[in-house]
């Protein structure tokens, strides 16, 4: 691989493939700063082509720890398959960072956070009425008494019976 700049920030790119290797502080940082994804923007870009669905998938050590890296969509919902080191960085397939840096500009990562403060609100409503439905019924709390006596039951039972004959 060798070092290249987009604006003042070093990668490594594969001179083979066109990929490139971002560190998980650099990431973090084309993420967060408008200049920097301006100057990912502004690399040269490649002739526009469909992009297509890799139908081999293949897993891919990461170049610092030689683990095989995990293939994630970025942010959960960019439709961008990126390698990822949790330690380490990010592995971006020719043109991937580019359409990632479109996708953050696109206001993406909001919508992606959005997203996911929303799915922990009804997790935490779903929880709250699993843990609601399971308590015991209590009187004191309640203010009900739902201890019926067998023969009002079994009384109330029959006449149910008679109703419907």
């Amino acid at each position: 691989m060798k070092s290249v700049a987009i604006g003042t920030t070093p990668l490594l790119e594969c001179g083979i493939c066109e990929g490139i290797w971002v560190d998980v502080e650099t990431l973090q940082k084309i993420c967060a700063e408008r200049e920097t994804q301006a100057a990912v923007l502004g690399m040269p870009a490649h002739p526009e082509e469909p992009v297509k669905l890799d139908t081999h998938i293949m897993y891919i050590p990461c170049p610092v720890c030689q683990q095989l890296m995990n293939r994630v969509n970025f942010a959960h919902c960019s439709a961008v398959i990126v390698n990822v080191c949790k330690a380490h960085g990010t592995w971006f397939d020719k043109d991937e960072l580019r359409r990632t840096v479109e996708f953050i500009r696109a206001g993406g990562l909001e919508k992606a956070r959005t997203r996911q403060l929303e799915e922990i609100k009804d997790e935490q409503r779903r929880l709250e009425l699993a843990r609601n439905f399971n308590a015991p019924m209590d009187p004191v709390v309640t203010g009900h008494n739902y201890d019926i006596p067998t023969g009002v039951a079994s009384t109330a039972i029959d006449l149910l019976f008679e109703l419907l004959r």
